[in-house]
């Protein structure tokens, strides 16, 4: 489970048999959520996050979705 980074709390990761689109998943606490990130940040799925969590969440990907992009390409192809 390749970690792209973590900020806040909030680990944000791939797993090894992940396909497109280009997506990533956050963790924090009992929240989990998956944002799809290949042309903008597009929420896909998420359980257990509050409101202001999600939306956290939501621009830590907006800020580093260059890098999750980056290692997405390097850890899945």
């Amino acid at each position: 489970m390749p970690v792209v980074f973590i900020k806040e709390g909030y680990r944000f990761f791939f797993y090894s048999n992940d396909r497109m689109p280009i997506h990533v998943h956050v963790r924090k606490g009992a929240g989990e959520a998956v944002f799809n990130v290949e042309s903008e940040i597009e929420l896909r799925e998420s359980v257990g996050f509050k409101v202001q969590e999600l939306r956290r969440a939501e621009e830590l990907a907006t800020e580093h979705r260059q890098l999750i992009i980056q290692k997405w390409h390097e850890h899945i192809g």
